[in-house]
């Protein structure tokens, strides 16, 4: 098992792109294997999780992990990309009324299961070609709706048409998007104006690092990155057994599981019609 290998949190500032703080990893470590987990836009910030080496294969996992962000809205203007760093497209005024139990209510309206359309200013591939590209362009693609799910919505303060709220989110949803869907039942437009993520899953950004401070003492193992999968150890035999490719019979009903070996993650193995487990990502 690499020593060098594992995740590192990062305190992405406003200002650079998700690829950009990856490069700067990699010219800080000295490593050509570094990913990220779950893109911030340039004028956000916050938890960013970045992936060193052999973690570069456990991505897809973390990358499903709920997500929790504070958001401010802008009420009153619309702009074409939904954030600050659009132009305005649409402008409206607000409700005199609108008040703080009537944005509570409304941000009730959000909690749960729910499908939300991805805005084309997105990183979403469309014949590989991002999204965003297109709407630079000036075209609109038609986008399926998407399962999401608001797991807790909270509004922080309101005030000179600003709505600051928190919010943690399942994969694949658009705080853009869902800044725009509140403004509209609150009877106006409306655009991000500040997005900052304070947490992917169970990692915080207490925790995180910045840029400029990171070094291979920052990673966090790949064992402790997936602590939320369910797990079994194994022994020496089977450690030989996985990294032959060889099918396992186990004692387990979960569909996904890692094995681990003295704390060490060995691979990722996937339960199959016929009951027996297969290698999904070996982590050797």
């Amino acid at each position: 098992m690499k020593q060098n290998s594992g995740i590192i949190l990062i305190d992405k500032t406003i200002g650079p792109t998700s690829r950009q703080v990856v490069n700067g990893v990699t010219k800080q470590l000295m490593s050509k294997k570094v990913g990220h987990v779950g893109t911030l836009d340039p004028f956000a910030s916050g938890l960013l999780i970045l992936t060193v080496n052999q973690a570069t294969k456990i991505g897809a996992y973390l990358e499903a992990l709920d997500k929790t962000y504070i958001a401010k809205i802008k009420l009153g203007e619309k702009t074409d990309t939904g954030d600050l760093t659009g132009k305005v497209i649409e402008s409206k005024e607000t409700l005199e009324s609108l008040d703080l139990a009537k944005i509570n209510d409304v941000l009730a309206l959000f909690l749960g299961k729910r499908t939300q359309i991805p805005p084309m200013y997105s990183a979403l591939k469309r014949d590989g070609k991002p999204l965003y590209k297109y709407a630079r362009e000036g075209i609109e693609l038609e986008r399926l709706p998407r399962d999401i799910e608001i797991f807790e919505i909270q509004l922080l303060s309101f005030g000179n048409n600003v709505i600051e709220f928190s919010t943690r989110v399942s994969k694949g949803t658009y705080l853009r998007t869902l800044a725009e869907e509140i403004a509209v039942e609150l009877g106006s437009v409306g655009h991000l104006i500040f997005l900052r993520r304070t947490a992917i899953g169970d990692f915080k950004i207490s925790d995180a690092n910045k840029l400029e401070d990171v070094t291979f003492e920052a990673l966090i193992p790949i064992r402790q990155a997936l602590s939320h999968m369910p797990f079994l150890e194994i022994d020496g035999q089977s450690v030989v057994d996985v990294k032959n490719g060889k099918p396992l019979n186990l004692d387990k009903t979960e569909h996904l599981i890692l094995l681990i070996n003295q704390e060490n993650a060995i691979a990722i193995y996937e339960k199959r019609d016929d009951g027996l487990y297969y290698s999904r990502r070996g982590l050797f």
